[in-house]
Parts: C-alpha cells; sequence; structure tokens
C-alpha cells in the first residue's frame, strides 16, 4: 500500500509542476519560434492514410475500400445542441430498440454519442472529392468510400479527418463448396415433431425448454450472412410461415435478400442452410431451434470475390439490427485481412468495436470462432475478428458425441481471454437444401453451430427479456457441461466453458442459493453495484474479468482514490513553490 501510495505521489508531482509552469509562464510562449510550432502541428496528411492502404493502389487511377474515420465531437460540441439532439432520439428511434436499451443496456442514459449520426457537411465534402461514399456508420464515426490515391489525399486534408485505413476482408468461416454433405429425403428424416434436426437441439438441451413454452416467440433475430432464399417448405409450413420482420441487401443496397439478377448461383446458399437451424418449421421433418422468432435479414457478404466479406458491411448490419429492435444478432463471417492476433484485443478491430457497441446496447451478439483448427498450445491462436470482442459469444464445433471437431479454431485473444466460450453441433449440423425445396442435408463448420447457440439465446430472451448481456453470458457459460464437471474453463482454449446446457442457464441463479437473481437482488439479499442484474459475489467471476486488480470490488464499483497527506506530498508542494518563485525572479530580471 505504501509502495503504491508512493508511486502516486511521484506520478503527482510529475504531471502537477509541469502544468504550474505552464499555467503560470503562458507568457513564455512567445519565445517559441514559429519553427518549433511548425513541428509540433498535427498530422501530416501523408501520416492520416495507413500504409496498407498506400500498398493496396497499383496504379493512380486504382480504387480502394478505405475507412475514413472522423474526429470526436460530430459537430456538436455545444452542451445544450448535443442535449436537444439526444432527446430528439428519444422521438424518433425504434420503439423496440429502446424498450430493449431500457432493460438491457448497461451505459448510463439511453442514448450516447455512438448514436448521433454523422455530420451530413462532413459526408457531402467526402463525396465532392469523388469518392463513393457506400457505408455511414454513427458507431465507427466515419464511412467507407471506394476511392483513388488522389482523392484520399484530398480527403485527408479536411481537419475533420483523424485517419484513413483499409476496409479489412474476409469470407464466412465455412467453406461454402464443402458446406453440403449428403441430401436426404423428407421421407429418410427422423420420427418425430424435430425431425432430422432432433439430435443437435436435444444436445444442448433446447427440447427441454420448448416444453416449457419457450420457442422464440416475440423475439427478434438479426442474421448476417450472404443472403437467403426462402422457397424451401421448412420456410412455408401453412399456417406458420417464416415470419420476416425487414430485410436488406448491404452489397445492392435493397431490400431483397433473396435471389437477384447478376447474384452467383451460390450466392444464397449459406445464409439459407443458416436461417434453416434457426427458424425452419416443418414438423415431423425438420424443425429449428427457435421456430416462433421472427427475423431481421441482412445480406453482407457478396460471394464472387477470393474475399467476399467486407467489415464495412458488417457495421453496418449491426447497426441496422440494433435499429429495428432485434434482440440478438448472429454471424459467421470473419476478418483478419491486415490485422494479426496481436490486434484482436477486444478493442481494435473494426468489427470488434462495433460488436462492443451493440452489447452495450443490450443486443445479445454471436460470431464463429472460426474453422482455422487448434493444437495444444494455450499460447498461440487462430481467431479471427470480431470473435474477439469483449461480450460476444464466440462459439466453437463438436460432434453429435461432444467431441470438438477438428477445425473448430481455438484462442485465446491477445489479452488472454477465454475464447471460445461455448459449444454446439458444428460437425454435420442438419439444415435444408438449397438445390431444392423438399431435402435436407448436412453441413459442417463453426457457422453452423453459432447460429445453433442463437437459438438458446432466443429462447431465454423470450423466458428473460430483461437479462442484460452480462447475465446472459454468465448463465450460459458457467451451466455448460465442462465448466460444471471441472469448475474452470479449457485452459488450452479450445472447449471453452463447454457444451451449452439451455434448461441448466434458465434458472437464472449465479450464486445457487435456490433463489433466482431477479428476487435476490429486490429483496437487498445480493447487491449489484454495477446494475447489470448479477449480483456482485458472482461478477467477480465474470468473464471478461469485472475485477481486474482482484481486490474484491468491482472497479467499475471503486469510490475515488484520494491520496492521503504524507512526506511526499509535501516535496511536491515545495518543489513547486520553488519552481513558481524561479520564473518569478526571472521575470524580474528580464523587466530590469
Amino acid at each position: 500500500m505504501l509502495a503504491s501510495r508512493n508511486r502516486c505521489h511521484i506520478l503527482l508531482c510529475a504531471v502537477c509542476i509541469p502544468l504550474a509552469l505552464i499555467a503560470l509562464d503562458a507568457s513564455a510562449a512567445d519565445l517559441v519560434s514559429s519553427t518549433a510550432l511548425d513541428d509540433r502541428a498535427i498530422s501530416t496528411r501523408a501520416q492520416k492514410i495507413h500504409p496498407a492502404v498506400e500498398r493496396s493502389l497499383p496504379t493512380a487511377d486504382a480504387r480502394i475500400k478505405a475507412w475514413v474515420l472522423f474526429g470526436d465531437g460530430k459537430e456538436l460540441s455545444d452542451g445544450s445542441r448535443r442535449r436537444a439532439a439526444m432527446k430528439g432520439l428519444e422521438q424518433s428511434y425504434n420503439a423496440r430498440a429502446i424498450e430493449r436499451r431500457k432493460l438491457r443496456r448497461t451505459l448510463p442514459d439511453l442514448f450516447d454519442e455512438n448514436d448521433l449520426p454523422v455530420p451530413a457537411s462532413q459526408v457531402d465534402a467526402i463525396r465532392a472529392t469523388g469518392a463513393i461514399v457506400h457505408v455511414v456508420s454513427r458507431w465507427i464515426n466515419g464511412v467507407s468510400v471506394a476511392a483513388s490515391r488522389e482523392q484520399l489525399v484530398r480527403i485527408a486534408a479536411f481537419d475533420f479527418v483523424e485517419k484513413i485505413q483499409p476496409v479489412r476482408r474476409g469470407r464466412t468461416v465455412d467453406q461454402l463448396a464443402q458446406a453440403q454433405t449428403q441430401i436426404v429425403g423428407p421421407s429418410a428424416t427422423a420420427a418425430g415433431f424435430y425431425g432430422i434436426a432432433e439430435a443437435q437441439l436435444v444436445q444442448m438441451r433446447l427440447t427441454q425448454l420448448h416444453a416449457l413454452g419457450y420457442t422464440g416467440a416475440g423475439v427478434r433475430i438479426g442474421v448476417l450472412d450472404t443472403g437467403f432464399q426462402r422457397t424451401h417448405v421448412a420456410f412455408n409450413e401453412p399456417g406458420h410461415p417464416l415470419q420476416v420482420v425487414v430485410e436488406y441487401d448491404f452489397i445492392n443496397h435493397d431490400s431483397n435478400t433473396g435471389i437477384q439478377a447478376g447474384d452467383p448461383s451460390n450466392q444464397y446458399v449459406h445464409g439459407t442452410m443458416v436461417l434453416s437451424t434457426i427458424g425452419g418449421y416443418k414438423p415431423n421433418e425438420y424443425v429449428g431451434g427457435a421456430y416462433d422468432a421472427a427475423f431481421i435479414l441482412c445480406k453482407t457478404e457478396d460471394v464472387a470475390g477470393e474475399y467476399p466479406a467486407e467489415e464495412d458491411n458488417y457495421v453496418a448490419g449491426l447497426e441496422f439490427i440494433e435499429a429495428q429492435g432485434g434482440d440478438l444478432a448472429t454471424a459467421s463471417l470473419a476478418y483478419i485481412d491486415w490485422y494479426t492476433q496481436a490486434d484482436l484485443d477486444g478493442m481494435t478491430a473494426v468489427t470488434t468495436r462495433a460488436v462492443n457497441i451493440a452489447t452495450a446496447n443490450g443486443l445479445h451478439c454471436l460470431n464463429a470462432a472460426g474453422n482455422a483448427g487448434h493444437d495444444s498450445n494455450p499460447a498461440t491462436s487462430h481467431l479471427l475478428a470480431p470473435a474477439d470482442a469483449l461480450r460476444v459469444f464466440t462459439v466453437g464445433a463438436v460432434d453429435v458425441s461432444g467431441l470438438t471437431a477438428s477445425f473448430s479454431s481455438d484462442g485465446p485473444t491477445a489479452d488472454g481471454r477465454q475464447k471460445p466460450e461455448l459449444l454446439a453441433r458444428g460437425l454435420d449440423a442438419k439444415t435444408v437444401v438449397t438445390n431444392n425445396n423438399t431435402d435436407y442435408t448436412g453441413g459442417s463448420g463453426t457457422s453452423f453451430a453459432t447460429p445453433l447457440l442463437a437459438t438458446v439465446v432466443a429462447c431465454l430472451v423470450q423466458a428473460h427479456p430483461d437479462w442484460t448481456v452480462d447475465q446472459m453470458r454468465w448463465y450460459l457459460l458457467h451451466t455448460a457441461d465442462d465448466f460444471v464437471a471441472n469448475g474452470v474453463p479449457d485452459a488450452l482454449f479450445v472447449r471453452g466453458y463447454g457444451l451449452v446446457n439451455a434448461l441448466a442457464a434458465h434458472a437464472g441463479d449465479c450464486n445457487d442459493n435456490g433463489i433466482d437473481d431477479a428476487t435476490d437482488i429486490a429483496a437487498q439479499a445480493g447487491t449489484d453495484c454495477n446494475v447489470n442484474g448479477l449480483p456482485d459475489e458472482c461478477d467477480l467471476t465474470a468473464d471478461p474479468p469485472l475485477d481486474v486488480n482482484h481486490d474484491g470490488v468491482l472497479d467499475t464499483c471503486q469510490p475515488p482514490a484520494i491520496p492521503a497527506a504524507s512526506s511526499w506530498g509535501v516535496a511536491c508542494m515545495a518543489l513547486t513553490l520553488l519552481a513558481i518563485g524561479s520564473i518569478l525572479a526571472a521575470r524580474r530580471s528580464v523587466a530590469e
């Protein structure tokens, strides 16, 4: 404690004395030459442009996809204007999104600067250079553009532009050519209500949650993928068709996520298969895990290219899902282009930052871990962004018996967090076929395990609409089979907490006292200082950690530290007074 206090006082000296000197001797600025001021000027145009952008422009006329990121403020430095803008959002924002934020948002107030629109004047200035604006992002505070070198140099000259960096590319974590296995007809499906899908739902104990009446009714699920062809019988059961609230194609900028003229022949394949695992409904043939849910569909991946996924579409799709009142978002897209494993720290990648904002607003997010495989070395990682986001459910794959699939990617994140966290069926997971409207097949990859886990989250949202993201994470992680058996997550960062157990998570009793946590907190039997719906005793074991210094008090609940007076404080004051005296003496000398 004493050493800590001394360090604090040393820091105080190091900071306060220079500040005192600057404050008292402001007139000394006149002695600084204009050349020195120039040396301390803001970054030049060239310094604003990421080197990878330059390297990707082989000719002067070539165009590259780039993020143009703006500085803070969004032209609302005046407090009254900012408050008025926030008030306006309360009147104009999607009513369902507002209700979700009231229930599950963990930041102060309902809205913040991330919700304010990007200033139109800044977007117009970018367009005036001839650059083509593709995505305008509130959360990232910038735009993605297709622009030439000359246009980017002109854009970098704007004072409001902070930096220009590449739009990272990626792909679905599964290869579409290998996604479908043996095709079976309706007559070959398993007997029973769930048909061929029964084993993968039973494995997650989800059918037991269905038996309690939780089937995703009233829940909105956002899906980011390649496109969705909804002609299969499993999407069109009489009296129970797939419910689509809204859809948007972020590639062609229209409201059709199905087959369109000019689309590659396999454009819609992956997304259609994924959608069926969640919302398919053909009793006794094939039933998805959240068959009563409604959907927000986002077509974000153009499969025509070698790297068909671009992170700006992911960010735009996630913002869209949140703004349309979605309850959760599931994606099988991943990005590593120009990122390194060191960047996967939960704070750096653009898609990762977007997921962090989404979860803070109460949107449960799930992303595939990837199919790069795993090893027995806990120091190596094969993750892709945004699987490193702080509160995203990162999902690995198992087979029908619960064994880890060989392709399932391992962690940890760059900052040492457990990823993946949960497992679901990803080897020969059952789906609809996409080349006819009646048959079924199997697909392999963590991108099929991810929507299956999303069905568990959807049913739990129906059962517990007020569960925050932290609550949902705690209950699912700490009731998963490996954690229950071993008391700790996987030290090799391959299986995380294990296979999900939907029924056990439903209990909502993190401290195992036989009383659900909401009742505990309401009765003041447990404290909830950070107001995330979990008793503080459970938050102390949360992932990501909420008590970084391990002092038994949540970091967000720490009282502000006030250093006690000591000899160091006296010494600091003496040095400060001595410095002031020196300045005054120097001024008198100059005056004489």
